[in-house]
């Protein structure tokens, strides 16, 4: 059975079974914390110094590389690439800054709702996500509540049933034959729903009391928008070191990235933890997102991409909102980690080749530059990563000193930017978590998007078995 060790929120509705397994975290996991963190910093600092003291030898190589036609080249398309990245970057700034979440609607223009809650392998977890889903104070009869257990080996149904005796009639608690995925549980979800608006919520996630209300009131205020994306934080960022990178990993990816995609109305991917699909734009591509295949096998991940993509290609509007937020639990060990970002990757990788094939024709009235904008700085990402692992690997092997020293100072200034973002928002002393994501994604998990890219059509979801992330 699961146990969480959580920061709660006024919002957050957490079980008793839950409450009392949390832990105060001891001091001697602050101590590993503060030395991680200290370590990091000394690591990014000496790497700064060796760069300005090995100056000549730098510039001897780069010297090197420009007298040879090969060299020239890709330092030309590295310098054209870098000048792309910084330019959507200041874009994406702008965008930021721009954006606003919708305001939450009155309960009368509310729509009616199914939320969605699959689960597999949970424990007790799930039954804090049920709880938290009818504690919101969106509108009773406005709101369904399906929990589907994918033929779970654990305790998963005990704990469904357990609220569903609590709550009665207002969750509905299905079980399924065997186990057959995340995306056929979803489905028969979509298929029983009555709500003219779908919520998928994972069942290790809890939301704040006004995220259902929030997350739903972009579709009455635009009648182009066919699906929300939420915001998502880690649940269990108190408990240990890669929960706590992750927490400010996911601010980045949520409260930056995806505000700046959302005024261009196309988030690219609305997140299985938290997300809302208008009913018509559901019907009108399921079929197609049960039997989706990619080189002939069928696809049992990025359900949640899938269907963000297959909504933005019937023209209608991807949008995120701040203010809808999900608490999440994420992998706590290295092994759980990189085979979560595995199954990401190879989603990522499927999912654009699907949408290269809609996005340079008439997909949306109106303009539809920024979507593409978004797909080609995605795209170019897919595409460089093989020349940049070889060209990494030669620079080891040549100057390894050097490699490394340059490494760790772009790291430095690379993660800065997070850092201040996150600091600016929440805590300056969180935010340095930042820095020490940036050295574990870098010397630590930089094979996964080569692999990804070379395995793309293998299938299994890889952490489904896992019993403790």
């Amino acid at each position: 059975m699961k146990t969480q060790d959580v920061k709660f929120t006024d919002n957050s509705i957490l079980s008793n079974d839950v409450q009392n397994n949390v832990k105060v975290p001891q001091d001697n996991s602050k101590i590993t914390s503060q030395i991680v963190l200290l370590a990091t910093m000394l690591l990014l600092i000496s790497g700064a110094t060796v760069v300005y003291n090995l100056q000549p030898e730098f510039y001897d190589f780069n010297e090197s590389r420009l007298n040879s036609p090969i060299g020239f080249a890709f330092l030309a398309v590295t310098l054209a690439i870098a000048a792309f990245k910084l330019s959507f970057l200041v874009y994406n700034i702008y965008l930021y800054f721009t954006y606003k979440p919708i305001a939450s609607v009155s309960d009368d223009e509310l729509p009616t709702i199914t939320v969605i809650v699959p689960a597999y392998n949970e424990g007790n977890l799930v039954y804090s996500t049920l709880l938290s889903i009818a504690n919101s104070d969106y509108p009773q009869h406005k709101l369904e509540i399906l929990a589907i257990d994918d033929g779970s080996k654990d305790d998963t149904w005990f704990w469904m049933k357990k609220a569903k005796m609590e709550l009665g009639d207002r969750v509905v608690a299905l079980q399924q034959p065997k186990n057959a995925g995340k995306r056929q549980a979803l489905y028969r979800g979509f298929n029983l729903g009555t709500g003219a608006v779908f919520v998928t919520i994972d069942s290790d996630s809890i939301i704040e009391k006004n995220t259902l209300r929030n997350l739903v009131s972009p579709f009455v205020v635009d009648k182009e928008c066919g699906a929300v994306a939420g915001n998502v934080r880690v649940l269990n960022n108190e408990k240990a070191i890669l929960p706590k990178m992750l927490n400010v990993s996911f601010v980045m990816s949520f409260e930056f990235v995806r505000s700046a995609e959302s005024q261009l109305g196309s988030v690219l991917c609305t997140p299985g933890a938290l997300a809302a699909y208008k009913r018509e734009e559901v019907f009108a591509c399921l079929p197609n997102w049960i039997h989706q295949e990619f080189m002939g096998r069928p696809s049992d991940i990025g359900e949640d991409r899938a269907m963000t993509n297959m909504i933005l290609k019937q023209g209608k509007k991807v949008l995120f909102q701040r203010n809808a937020i999900v608490l999440t639990d994420v992998p706590e060990q290295y092994t759980g980690l990189y085979k979560m970002f595995i199954r990401w990757g190879r989603s990522n990788v499927r999912e654009n080749i699907a949408m290269a094939k809609f996005v340079f024709k008439n997909f949306r009235n109106g303009n539809k530059a920024g979507t593409r904008l978004l797909f080609l700085n995605q795209f170019l990402t897919i595409v460089m990563t093989y020349p940049f692992i070889i060209f990494m690997l030669y620079f080891i092997v040549v100057h390894p000193i050097l490699f490394l020293s340059s490494t760790l100072l772009g790291i430095l200034i690379v993660s800065s930017f997070p850092v201040l973002f996150y600091a600016k928002k929440y805590s300056a002393s969180e935010s340095l978590w930042a820095y020490a994501y940036s050295v574990l994604y870098t010397f630590g998990l930089f094979w996964i998007s080569p692999y990804a890219i070379a395995t793309a059509g293998k299938s299994g979801w890889l952490t489904r078995e896992i019993a403790v992330k």
